[in-house]
């Protein structure tokens, strides 16, 4: 059985602006917005970067879930860690075997959704999901919370992958060793983290540093043009470190792809 990152989901107070700085300092470009999501009193919108995808949803009505963690956390930032897995029954066996509660869950033809409660995962939303049909398997394949065609929307000038995804927590051994329990994945130790790997990235776990709360704090992009991410991000003043930005509150580190 294979995991893979297929989605990191960002919260917003605002879609609009996030979603304009997206576009002109990543230059990637909006390929799907769900209307199911107004079911929980949000709006969205869905970029694709390489084969993964960058999502960001905006509270559009008062008590939200998504209100709520904005306002737990101080502001925009990392939401959801969305993964794709080749087998979800036995994924969902797991999850009632270790007593984890589930947040959301669908079930169609085409698409299997598992959303897992963070308090029981620790660190942040973690969700696996199982896409059906023709070319589900691919690593460019269909993604349903994308739409039909969203590979149209792929732009590589600037950056072509999610790399990583790093969990701050209070207590970061727990909380991957929490998480490799549930993916029924080893747990690595390199240069002082802990790191869940999966098919095509890793998941870090890390202490809590920036005075915010335990989430998602940040991702690794793969980059093939950091200096126009760069002169972009400049005018934009949203540079946070050497070959970092931070949009939708959500620090980006640049690697060389």
């Amino acid at each position: 059985m294979w995991l893979r990152l297929r989605q990191i989901a960002g919260v917003a107070r605002e879609l609009k602006p996030v979603e304009e700085e997206l576009t002109d300092v990543l230059g990637i470009e909006v390929c799907y917005r769900d209307p199911g999501v107004g079911y929980f009193g949000l709006e969205n919108a869905l970029f694709p970067i390489g084969n993964q995808l960058l999502e960001v949803v905006a509270p559009i009505q008062e008590e939200t879930a998504g209100g709520r963690y904005l306002e737990r956390r101080s502001g925009d930032g990392g939401y959801m860690v969305i993964t794709q897995c080749d087998d979800h029954p036995p994924r969902r066996s797991r999850v009632d075997e270790l007593g984890v509660r589930i947040v959301n869950e669908s079930s169609s033809d085409e698409f299997i959704n598992m959303q897992l409660h963070p308090r029981d995962t620790g660190g942040s939303f973690f969700e696996i999901d199982q896409q059906l049909g023709d070319g589900s398997l691919d690593a460019d394949g269909p993604w349903h919370p994308a739409g039909p065609d969203w590979q149209r929307s792929k732009r590589l000038d600037r950056v072509v992958g999610i790399a990583a995804a790093e969990v701050q927590c209070d207590d970061p051994e727990a909380v991957a060793r929490r998480w490799g329990e549930i993916a029924e994945t080893d747990i690595e130790l390199s240069d002082g983290c802990f790191i869940l790997p999966m098919d095509n990235a890793n998941v870090r776990f890390v202490s809590c540093t920036d005075g915010r709360p335990e989430g998602l704090g940040c991702i690794d992009l793969l980059a093939v043009d950091r200096d126009a991410i760069l002169d972009a991000a400049g005018r934009r003043d949203c540079i946070t470190a050497d070959n970092q930005v931070t949009l939708c509150g959500l620090r980006m580190n640049l690697l060389e792809a």
